[in-house]
């Protein structure tokens, strides 16, 4: 008998303790399940989700999170490609969660960072996942953060979230890890100029790439005006000053004394609670994000809206209707006026 839509089974529903067992014994096929469970839309995966991450949260919260960001070009994948297999060659097991640009128009992603990460793709310590940005405010996946929670739940005890650098992505990244590297190209005169404040006051350390042959001297000399730059701004703990060194990802060169700097942060801020305090903050906020994907999500369903929305906004659109008033209607009819 030929199955139609409307008499075709439904997936079997997940078994959550028995996914849950797997991914904690390490078995990458039931980690990779759990992450595409995370990035359903479907409610009844959202509940089976929901109900994974609290039965793994016991098992999270020991990795050291990294986040990682740069103009296009600076070569982050490449950096952390070098970076993530001398991790594994001294026994870390690292997850990269590279998070692509996705097509406004279509919702496509170009993901191209597993093969521009050919070490780490193949390598049995490292777990590489390329999620589609989709619009995401800042360019970073909705579920990067519970992404994160199941890596560490799997055992791997670095974390590395590589974002587009683009747009708003910086803050995003920076609220979901605990040391926050942005990486620069040599030269920077004009490009200094145009650094956002912001990405200063962010950053835990700055790295000038592709300090390799003929670039050496224009990266120190890049080093020395970011460090000026740097030293304008009150830094974000007193516990520590942002460094400047220069590296070269394609020759890996610096990449060890990058490392020592983010174990150097990690003791200070665990040593003064610091860490800790970061991370329960960054939950709060967490929190407070999901609660506005809700009420958007409401908005958005609500057959009430779905029908009076195309008008209100022909209303403001023509000029006849202000957004504020507008705004004010729509929360009216979704039950959110007060």
């Amino acid at each position: 008998m030929i199955m139609t839509a409307q008499t075709a089974p439904r997936p079997p529903a997940v078994d959550v303790a028995a996914l849950a067992e797997r991914l904690v014994a390490g078995d990458r096929a039931a980690l990779a399940r759990a992450i595409t469970l995370i990035e359903s839309k479907r409610e009844d995966h959202r509940a089976a989700a929901r109900q994974l991450l609290q039965t793994l949260m016991p098992r999270t919260g020991g990795s050291i999170r990294l986040g990682v960001t740069g103009v296009p070009g600076v070569g982050k994948s490449t950096t952390i490609d070098a970076l993530g297999s001398n991790l594994t060659a001294m026994g870390h097991k690292v997850a990269v969660l590279a998070v692509d640009p996705s097509s406004t128009r279509t919702g496509g992603s170009i993901l191209g960072d597993k093969t521009r990460m050919a070490r780490l793709a193949v390598d049995p310590n490292a777990f590489v996942r390329p999620s589609p940005s989709a619009g995401t405010l800042g360019g970073v996946a909705a579920k990067t953060r519970e992404t994160t929670l199941l890596c560490e739940a799997a055992g791997f005890d670095v974390v590395i979230v590589e974002t587009v650098g683009v747009g708003q992505s910086e803050t995003t990244v920076a609220e979901l890890t605990d040391f926050f590297l942005v990486l620069m190209l040599p030269g920077a005169g004009d490009e200094l100029q145009g650094i956002k404040k912001g990405i200063l006051e962010l950053a835990d350390m700055i790295a000038v790439n592709k300090a390799e042959g003929e670039n050496q001297k224009r990266a120190r000399a890049a080093a020395a005006e970011y460090m000026a730059a740097l030293h304008i701004l009150a830094p974000a703990s007193k516990l520590w000053t942002p460094p400047v060194i220069t590296i070269s990802g394609l020759a890996n060169i610096g990449l060890d004394r990058l490392w020592e700097h983010v174990l150097d942060h990690r003791r200070r801020m665990e040593a003064a609670g610091e860490l800790q305090a970061r991370r329960r903050a960054q939950e709060v906020r967490w929190m407070w994000t999901l609660v506005e994907e809700r009420m958007h999500a409401r908005l958005r369903n609500d057959p009430a809206l779905r029908e009076r929305v195309p008008q209100i906004e022909a209303a403001v659109r023509a000029g006849q209707t202000p957004a504020t008033l507008a705004a004010e209607e729509i929360c009216q009819l979704a039950g959110l006026a007060g």
